[in-house]
């Protein structure tokens, strides 16, 4: 197994259309798509490519990439869509190979030195936005011409939501989509969320439990607290043991550790809170350190100029895929996974 180095590479879908248009202020992107999006951008100033993410764009809505007025004849951006989704990831983007990280990253690349910097910086195919010299440009992402407008993608994206975590919505027809409202209802119900809740509240909602009945091949870690978590991983590796860490997870985001199928029984994670308190801890001692790290090896930890912290064992026996999800007072129990026949999307 190893740690992602290539975000979603493997599952790049098709490259969906990007629409351009002035905007009020600075890079913004808006989303006409059925699906969540964290979308990333970037621009080169002088010899130095700059590059952040990840940038969370719901469906129907718009969020601001960069809201400082453009000066760089030609912006980047690359979107792809949130592991709540089931079936294969989709991903928009070009050709122009850009450097990002799986958490959250802001990130400064040389021109003049091949590939990314640091071992867990990898490339992904950006799309080149030309903004025309204009201090403000707005870029539309698209799915389908069925879904004619953003009001449209919104509707349809709660549709899908509900599809991933297991509600039965049909396509509706004239009179309505009585299969979605009756959804709606008991999701409301379910989360105890009031039909006056905003549409960014429901959408949190939905992704996260979406999140909950979602896991993919390999290990995610899914930050289900109202702050920034920091994770770390510990398994076998062959004959030897393995730590590997920071992965920075932001609320209501999932950060994929492990991108290969998993083939062991427990995989061992340690999670850190803002205020550097322990928030999933056990007993297998691992060496870690408190800057990004791959130690190969559980003794000597202290002669080897490391910290030793034990890690709490999570069962994947059995599993190809694993969602971990971390809540304010710790691990949170996996829920039950919904299990129903799915039509192709």
């Amino acid at each position: 197994m190893t740690l992602i180095r290539r975000f979603f590479a493997v599952l790049l879908f098709a490259i969906a259309s990007l629409h351009g248009a002035p905007a009020a202020a600075g890079l913004r992107l808006c989303n006409q798509t059925s699906y969540i999006l964290y979308s990333a951008a970037g621009y080169q100033a002088g010899e130095t490519m700059f590059t952040r993410g990840w940038t969370r764009v719901v469906p129907g809505d718009c969020a601001d990439l960069f809201s400082d007025p453009l000066t760089a004849p030609t912006y980047y951006v690359y979107a792809r869509t949130s592991q709540a989704h089931s079936g294969l990831a989709r991903a928009w983007g070009g050709t122009s190979r850009l450097c990002a990280k799986d958490a959250n990253f802001a990130l400064q690349s040389p021109l003049t030195v091949p590939g990314c910097q640091g071992d867990d910086a990898f490339q992904l195919p950006f799309a080149a936005v030309a903004t025309r010299g204009k201090k403000s440009w707005s870029t539309t992402l698209t799915e389908s011409p069925l879904i004619t407008s953003l009001d449209a993608a919104r509707e349809i994206g709660i549709v899908r939501l509900l599809d991933d975590i297991g509600y039965k919505v049909g396509q509706g027809d004239a009179n309505g989509n009585k299969s979605r409202d009756d959804a709606m209802i008991k999701f409301r119900q379910r989360m105890k969320l009031p039909i006056t809740a905003s549409n960014s509240d429901l959408f949190d909602a939905l992704e996260t439990e979406a999140l909950k009945a979602s896991a993919p091949a390999g290990y995610a870690v899914c930050n289900d607290s109202d702050g920034d978590i920091w994770a770390a991983l510990g398994l076998k590796s062959g004959t030897n043991w393995v730590s590997r860490g920071w992965w920075k997870v932001p609320p209501a985001g999932c950060a994929k550790a492990i991108t290969d199928p998993l083939a062991t029984d427990k995989v061992y994670l340690l999670v850190e809170g803002r205020t550097n308190d322990y928030l999933v801890k056990g007993p297998m001692k691992f060496c870690v350190t408190n800057i990004e790290f791959e130690i190969f090896g559980t003794d000597k930890c202290a002669s080897r100029g490391l910290s030793e912290i034990g890690f709490a064992a999570t069962d994947t026996k059995g599993r190809t895929g694993y969602a971990a999800h971390v809540g304010k007072d710790g691990l949170l129990v996996p829920a039950p996974k919904i299990v129903q026949p799915r039509t192709p999307k």
